[in-house]
């Protein structure tokens, strides 16, 4: 079998890149997001590419960087505050953005990876969100069809994984990780650790290796988008 190890996250995208592409990027905020992957498919030079992520990063990092650049042509996200350039692109016209309840996106992404063409929603029914959408009652309340969703390439943190793609995520920096794994025609993984095959305990696997194409060991800065402290009380 191919290795899947690649040596860094530039080429771990070689040959995965095109103009127009669709691309899965895990994380919440600023954790657990694939950082090294977003700086090598911004030097791909790829452009008007549809980005599927609870949110675009912060400006001057994460995503941010290729709304900086003006490789993104079409969000769908849920949140997407902590960025003033996309704010900037969206109220201008040159950012197309797909709002989505956070609980239906994470929904969407689960039943694209599942096979699942589609599902029957309370959220949002009498609101924007369901404008053009099929309603139809269940036991008497109305539900609106929201569509699974996948896309042409994943790409995930993940805190610790094997030459196998076998991915171990750590606390809350698994959020949208492992159900966008199974979700992208291909998958690319970066991690923290790179261990041999067998190092990982099988019972603490969250994203089985069949949905991990390539992985690559990464560095991270792990930024907070905010910092909030308060002055110690003296004694």
């Amino acid at each position: 079998m191919a290795s899947k190890v690649y040596s860094d996250a530039a080429s771990a995208l070689t040959g995965l890149t095109f103009d127009g592409m669709s691309v899965m990027s895990g994380g919440f905020g600023l954790c657990g997001i694939p950082e090294n992957l977003i700086v090598a498919l911004r030097d791909s030079g790829v452009k008007g590419i549809t980005v599927i992520s609870n949110n675009a990063g912060v400006d001057g990092f994460g995503l941010g960087l290729l709304l900086e650049t003006r490789q993104i042509a079409r969000m769908v996200s849920s949140y997407v505050g902590e960025n003033k350039e996309f704010e900037r692109q969206y109220l201008s016209g040159e950012l197309q953005l797909e709002f989505n309840p956070q609980g239906t996106l994470a929904e969407r992404i689960r039943a694209g990876g599942a096979g699942i063409a589609g599902f029957y929603t309370k959220t949002g029914v009498g609101t924007l969100v369901a404008e053009g959408k099929d309603i139809r009652a269940f036991n008497g309340e109305d539900y609106v069809l929201e569509t699974g969703l996948t896309a042409d390439l994943s790409i995930v943190k993940a805190w610790r994984g094997d030459k196998a793609g076998n991915l171990q995520f750590r606390k809350t920096a698994r959020n949208f990780n492992p159900m966008m794994a199974t979700a992208g025609k291909v998958c690319v993984a970066e991690v923290e650790q790179l261990l041999d095959v067998g190092a990982l305990d099988p019972d603490n696997i969250h994203t089985p290796g069949i949905y991990v194409d390539r992985i690559v060991q990464g560095g991270f800065q792990k930024r907070i988008e905010q910092r909030t402290t308060r002055k110690r009380e003296a004694v």
